[in-house]
């Protein structure tokens, strides 16, 4: 068993992220990471919409599901040869009309965004994934606070429904999940190269063993840490 760095929320160009699935590999090999999860987004019915009114998905879609996850599992045997890194293919489902963000990890098969909450969930551990509660409570200095509401206000009712819980979402912090008392994440949710430097989480599990990390998230011995920039003086 090691302490592996991991973060279990990432973004590509197959959603709304600025960086190709290649360059995610780089910037995390580069950051040392150990293991990671790709989630783009999958999208309720109302936000797809209006993304196709808009000129494009900026999302996972039903037609190119199978397909991203052949990419994201091709690229996961080039991540661990030439990186040292563990991909885990993963998707965000995402309901903005309902007001609710949940990350499955390790996901085979499509999951309906329009679905509720314990029903994603319960499909989710269906196909022994991870389900995670995204950023759920509300970000201090942010107005925009829509996809936080349904899982923070039902926080009793779901907490013992998910496998774990962001309790840091890049920048912010959530009081209230820990005490909640619950199995927590901390994670970038990138989409630009420069959120690397955001929340994380050290896990105790084999790096290779997608049932031991898994194990690991659903369980209390882990810790999170602050990703930062190292600055130096340097002299012109």
């Amino acid at each position: 068993m090691n302490l592996l760095k991991c973060d279990f929320h990432i973004h590509t160009t197959y959603s709304d992220g600025i960086c190709s699935v290649p360059e995610i590999l780089a910037l995390y090999a580069q950051h040392q990471f150990d293991v990671i999860a790709i989630t783009d987004h999958v999208v309720d019915k109302v936000l797809l919409r209006e993304f196709e009114l808009q000129g494009g998905p900026r999302t996972v879609i039903r037609e190119n599901f199978v397909d991203y996850l052949q990419d994201l599992h091709q690229t996961a045997q080039l991540a661990r040869e030439s990186y040292d890194l563990h991909l885990i293919p993963s998707i965000e489902v995402t309901n903005n009309t309902k007001e609710y963000h949940i990350l499955a990890i390790d996901v085979k098969e499509w999951i309906d965004p329009d679905w509720t909450v314990p029903q994603i969930i319960a499909e989710i551990q269906r196909q022994e994934g991870i389900a995670v509660a995204c950023h759920p409570a509300p970000k201090e200095g942010e107005v925009l606070q829509g996809p936080f509401r349904h899982l923070y206000n039902h926080r009793q009712q779901y907490k013992d429904l998910f496998d774990a819980w962001e309790i840091a979402n890049r920048y912010h912090l959530f009081p209230a999940i820990g005490l909640l008392k619950v199995p927590y994440l901390a994670n970038s949710d990138l989409h630009k190269p420069e959120h690397i430097f955001s929340w994380k989480t050290l896990l105790n599990a084999e790096k290779y063993n997608t049932h031991s990390v898994k194990q690991a998230i659903r369980g209390h011995s882990k810790a999170i840490f602050f990703h930062s920039q190292v600055k130096t003086n340097q002299k012109d």
